[in-house]
């Protein structure tokens, strides 16, 4: 599989005082791209929570680089970065075009999710179909 990325407009909202996308706003972006990277996989989130399984975000970071502006077309690139037992760990790069035309970083992050089950809330190790699905995504 080819790196998965979501692509994303910033809307008027989501700017601050600064004329630059307000940075809670990458944390939705991210989780979007979560989900439309599942929905890619054939797994989607009905899917999982139907199953009695849900996933929590429990861990994140976000470096800014530069900025993103209003109406400035970007896409957020989506890595497997890591398996665990009842975890795993999604990389998201916010990519925007520069005065040249190159795709350069602007944002970057991470989200360790723990799939939980939706009776008690506690750990579940991730799903079997998960993983192998996870697993095709590319890495770093």
């Amino acid at each position: 599989m080819t790196q998965y990325s979501f692509g994303i407009v910033p809307r008027y909202a989501e700017i601050d005082q600064q004329g630059v996308v307000f940075n809670g706003h990458y944390l939705t972006w991210f989780d979007e791209a979560c989900t439309a990277l599942f929905d890619h996989l054939g797994m989607s989130y009905p899917d999982l929570i139907a199953d009695g399984l849900d996933m929590q975000v429990v861990h994140t970071e976000i470096d800014f680089r530069a900025p993103v502006r209003w109406r400035e077309p970007v896409r957020i690139a989506v890595r497997c970065q890591r398996i665990g037992t009842t975890s795993f760990t999604l990389g998201f790069t916010v990519l925007g075009t520069d005065a040249s035309g190159d795709e350069q970083p602007r944002v970057s992050g991470s989200n360790v999710y723990v799939v939980v089950s939706t009776a008690d809330w506690a750990k579940r190790d991730v799903p079997h179909a998960i993983r192998v699905a996870l697993s095709s995504v590319p890495g770093q």
